[in-house]
């Protein structure tokens, strides 16, 4: 069995001074955000795809564009805070995922729509060029699950999933 370190992902890091806390009797919690944190106010993922398209010219995803990413929406996740402030036991770690997997290229097909820009699949060697510094994370599949999280807190998303919200609002794609 394989023991992941901070050294191999930095997340661990604070992960493991809160375990440390909670040995001492402090109430702590670690709540995982999605990576796609979205609505009002979103300045991560979706945006930083969104000014790769517009400075490329297209839409891009890697390969067949079906690794998925998780998202939630700003609101959920700051309901999940509560829940886990509220009720989370000391050491307990939560998924603060409303959308387990969304396939990229149904995104890169909204940010191409919207923009009114060719959607293009890119393979991995072409991706370095095309997205840069964000090559490494637009191939990546992370498919995640917060079934626990909600079993255990009663955590309910309500707010629109990534898709949706992208596709409404009009604040993404303002210039």
């Amino acid at each position: 069995m394989s023991t992941t370190t901070s050294a191999d992902f930095p997340r661990v890091a604070s992960e493991e001074a809160a375990t440390s806390m909670a040995t001492r009797g402090v109430r702590v919690s670690v709540v995982r955000l999605s990576p796609s944190v979205h609505g009002d106010g979103d300045h991560g993922f979706v945006p930083t795809l969104i000014r790769i398209a517009r400075e490329k010219g297209v839409s891009a995803y890697v390969g067949d564009g079906l690794n998925r990413w998780t998202a939630v929406h700003r609101l959920d996740a700051a309901d999940l805070f509560w829940l886990a402030l509220e009720k989370a036991t000391a050491g307990t770690r939560f998924h603060g995922v409303a959308e387990e997997g969304i396939a990229f290229r149904d995104i890169a097909a909204v940010i191409g729509r919207r923009l009114n820009i060719p959607v293009v699949a890119k393979s991995p060697e072409d991706a370095a060029n095309h997205f840069g510094w964000f090559a490494h994370f637009a191939g990546l599949d992370c498919p995640a699950s917060s079934k626990l999280t909600q079993e255990r807190l009663g955590w309910q998303p309500k707010q629109p999933g990534l898709i949706p919200d992208l596709d409404r609002s009009a604040r993404y794609f303002a210039t």
